[in-house]
């Protein structure tokens, strides 16, 4: 029987075609000179011997012999490879210490790709170990399992103890959710959140010298960013967020009612003369479609409206998004 054809692999490897040949020369106690020859991993491996007593046969050193010499084999190129390390690592040395904490991030672009859940709490909690300044962050939708994460809650708590503050944006949805103000009712120290209607994408900013951003929508993929100029840009457009936001912890304010339309019903009111369907309404607002959907009906019927695009009419002649246009403007003076 022919055995499969030989292909080029390293020295202690033992390739399908030459496992078989050697088989059968232990099992059969030779095999054919001619046969060896297709496979000549078996001779340079000394798996197989000339027959002093027939030229055209070769005879199997032992498996028990030759075992240990292809592992030994192996040892000692295991041993070379740890080598090339310790020569690789005391290259790299003076390199290291040159790209060490507080010279600057090895990436001239100061933007890491972090791969993983895990490994983004790690980069996290390595960012915020030993500090003392200020963390700001921006969760938008649903908080969701993280609000009791233990690891979350007693990093946030390592940090106030050392005297740091924490401030937080969550969408106004967050308002209704119980999980939410438990967390911060768990935590003491400096620590205050406040809500908006809509946010940007999920951000935190830690002592406004690294911030973390999701890199893919089901955020197992971050980028850590410490190029001074972003992590600026993003500590700006929170503290502009922050300004604009409505306290939600440790004290509550809500926004007041206007002609019998709530702020929620004036977002969305906001959102459907912008042609929004209800999916992407309940999306922006952090919320589902019913939800969303029951919103629509109640400002519907406290306008009077009778048909969608009747509504859009009468929220624009009702004058409310004027009225919440004005507010903004007091509070800004």
């Amino acid at each position: 029987m022919t055995p499969p054809p030989h292909q080029e692999h390293a020295a202690e490897e033992l390739c399908e075609a030459g496992l078989e040949l050697y088989s059968r020369a232990v099992r059969e106690g030779h095999v054919p000179v001619r046969e060896a020859e297709a496979v000549p991993c078996l001779l340079d491996a000394e798996l197989l011997r000339p027959d002093t007593d027939d030229a055209d046969r070769l005879r199997p050193t032992a498996p028990a012999v030759a075992l240990p010499r292809l592992l030994r084999s192996v040892d000692e190129d295991i041993a070379h490879r740890r080598r090339q390390g310790v020569r690789l690592t005391e290259a790299f040395e003076p390199l290291l210490a040159l790209a060490a904490p507080g010279t600057g991030p090895a990436d001239p672009a100061g933007i890491r790709m972090l791969s993983g859940l895990d490994r983004i709490n790690v980069a996290i909690s390595e960012a915020v170990e030993d500090l003392t300044g200020e963390v700001l962050t921006i969760q938008p939708h649903n908080i969701g399992d993280l609000s009791v994460v233990p690891l979350a809650l007693e990093r946030d708590q390592a940090l106030l103890d050392r005297g740091g503050r924490i401030r937080t944006l969550y969408q106004h949805t967050e308002r209704y959710r119980p999980r939410a103000m438990a967390r911060y009712e768990q935590l003491h120290g400096d620590v205050e959140a406040r809500t908006l209607d809509e946010l940007t994408e999920r951000l935190l900013v830690i002592d406004r010298r690294v911030a973390f951003i999701p890199a893919n929508k089901d955020r197992t993929l971050a980028l850590e960013v410490r190029h001074p100029a972003l992590v600026d840009y993003f500590a700006t457009t929170f503290d502009r967020l922050w300004n604009l936001a409505t306290p939600m912890y440790p004290e509550a304010v809500r926004k007041p009612s206007l002609n019998g339309i709530t702020p929620r019903q004036r977002a969305i009111a906001a959102l459907l003369v912008e042609g929004h369907t209800d999916t992407a309404i309940a999306d922006r607002l952090g919320m589902n479609v019913r939800t969303a959907r029951v919103h629509i009906a109640k400002l519907a019927a406290t306008l009077g409206s009778e048909s969608r695009a009747q509504l859009g009419f009468l929220i624009g002649e009702s004058g409310i998004l004027r009225q919440e246009d004005e507010e903004g403007e007091v509070a800004a003076d």
